[in-house]
């Protein structure tokens, strides 16, 4: 069961599951805008579910070294591909939006909304296709984390100003915002606690 839920698999079951999320509040919408809309919505929830499990499994699994957390570890790269294609049928949602309401779509985005939304969809496609072994060669293991390491910075702090944003109307988009607060704080918990432990191990005796 676990090497079925593991690896490119749990990538391809992800994939293809929220594929058919997407269809099926398309279908049931009727394809309206309100439905695109919606699936604009359920993606953008999706990924973020899933780029915090990306984003918290190194410091998780230090903190709780149990087997769930080990197993979130195991498959950081292929939840951070699922993520990918989870906003990749976001983007999609957003461009049939832009494409069947140009009108409304205008007006409830700006530039400075595609511009941050855009940079954050640039580091999304570079770490995606940098998520193969050689790939992450071809970089150098230097390079890959400075990407990566940068990108995930980029990508959460993305999700707490798109979430903060729409607060004053819809209150619920605080849970978001603490969600991501949360994982930074233990992300940042985690790099305390690695550098203690360096600390004590160079200690002289």
């Amino acid at each position: 069961m676990t090497q079925t839920f593991s690896g490119w698999r749990l990538t391809g079951l992800l994939s293809i599951l929220l594929a058919l999320m997407a269809l099926a509040i398309l279908i049931t919408g009727g394809m309206s805008t309100d439905a695109i809309r919606m699936v604009i919505r359920a993606t953008a929830r999706t990924s973020l579910v899933l780029f915090l499990l990306t984003f918290i499994a190194a410091p998780a699994a230090g903190f709780w070294p149990g087997g769930s957390m080990r197993w979130l570890l195991r498959n950081r790269r292929y939840v951070g591909v699922s993520f990918a294609a989870s906003h990749g049928i976001h983007a999609l949602a957003i461009i049939a939006f832009a494409v069947q309401d140009p009108v409304l779509f205008g007006e409830m985005t700006s530039t400075g909304t595609l511009i941050s939304g855009g940079s954050a969809y640039l580091f999304i496609i570079l770490m995606a296709a940098t998520s193969f072994d050689r790939a992450v060669a071809w970089l150098g293991a230097r390079n890959w984390r400075i990407l990566h390491w940068c990108g995930a910075w980029y990508i959460a702090l993305s999700f707490i100003v798109t979430n903060a944003k729409r607060t004053p109307d819809m209150p619920f988009y605080w849970l978001p915002v603490a969600l991501v607060l949360a994982a930074i704080l233990l992300r940042l918990a985690g790099w305390w606690r690695r550098r203690r432990a360096m600390a004590r191990v160079s200690a002289p005796a």
